[in-house]
């Protein structure tokens, strides 16, 4: 590892002049991804602001009706958090979902959004890749890729997106505010990763220097009525090869709100707007829940050793909605 400089932040401001001052200073919350970047050398930063002892680590209503959240509040505390699992269970369920019990305590809201790639060959320096060393080429286009992207790739990158709190984040949509040395900011999460295109080195819409300091929830009742479903090689901790984020109403056997965005497919979360249009106002049953998840998968182009997530998918956007359905009708 690179011998690194340590400072610890005390105010957001203070926090985002140390950035601006030094390109190669990194902000560190958890650092249960970025530290481990760094013992295999593909992070390499100068210096480290620790930020987790800023004012950001509360949950709160909104004056909207929605949540505020925290960027330093952690993984486990905001599952743990009675209005998270009220009003967004299937946030409080992604949560869960994702990594173990101590990675989740010390993992906070914030790295989450910005965590990198697991991509075999992305953690290592050794071979080639353009997220890494931009131009050095995408060796798992031809190799190791059963668990890389069907959706959304490019001829440069197919790597796929490791949060699964982000995917419900997606479904709800959520909005990231962040502080620049030129003021406070603001994006969508729909638009918050880039499409991967030829700069898979270029992963958010963040500017510069800034630092995401929370995020906020719009109010949606539809969440009330939603879940998170990850489908992993392993019962036990390990990243998805396939996930769901659903919400669903139903009024008299007809779709009156859905929210779908789908994990493990893409280079970032994947809002299945195709699948949403499909399921307004229609029936709620297995034959529409089915046409929904062809609509959105027709735009997938699978490798050879991946195709089966086209399957796995589908599978699983026609269970998680018919038991959601079920749940509405009772």
């Amino acid at each position: 590892m690179r011998e690194f400089d340590y400072q610890r932040a005390t105010d957001v401001a203070g926090a985002v002049a140390l950035l601006g001052a030094d390109p190669d200073t990194r902000f560190l919350g958890g650092g249960t991804n970025l530290v481990d970047l760094m013992k295999t050398g593909v992070e390499r930063p100068g210096r480290l602001v620790d930020i987790r002892e800023l004012p950001l680590d509360e949950i709160e209503s909104t004056p909207s009706g929605g949540l505020g959240i925290g960027a330093t509040v952690s993984n486990g505390d905001l599952a743990a958090h009675p209005e998270v699992r009220r009003r967004y269970p299937a946030l409080a369920q992604a949560v869960l979902a994702g990594a173990s019990g101590q990675l989740r305590n010390m993992a906070t809201v914030g790295g989450n959004l910005l965590q990198r790639t697991r991509c075999g060959y992305f953690t290592d320096v050794t071979k080639a890749c353009n997220k890494r060393v931009p131009g050095s080429g995408c060796p798992a286009i031809e190799g190791e890729h059963h668990n890389h992207a069907i959706l959304g790739a490019s001829d440069h990158c197919i790597a796929v997106h490791p949060s699964d709190m982000a995917v419900a984040l997606t479904a709800f949509d959520a909005v990231v505010h962040f502080e620049t040395e030129d003021g406070p900011g603001e994006l969508p999460l729909s638009g918050f990763y880039l499409p991967v295109g030829d700069t898979p080195h270029r992963e958010t819409a963040l500017p510069p220097g800034a630092l995401i300091t929370h995020v906020t929830l719009p109010p949606a009742p539809v969440a009330v009525n939603s879940r998170y479903r990850k489908v992993r090689e392993r019962a036990s901790y390990a990243f998805a090869i396939g996930s769901l984020a659903a919400a669903l109403d139903v009024r008299d056997g007809l779709v009156r709100d859905v929210r779908l965005a789908l994990g493990a497919v893409a280079s970032r979360p994947w809002r299945a707007a195709a699948a949403e249009r499909v399921l307004a106002g229609a029936p709620a049953d297995a034959e529409t829940f089915a046409a929904a998840a062809d609509a959105e998968l027709a735009a997938a182009r699978p490798l050879p050793h991946n195709g089966y997530k086209v399957d796995l998918m589908r599978n699983l956007v026609v269970a998680v909605l018919s038991e959601l359905a079920e749940e509405a009708a009772r």
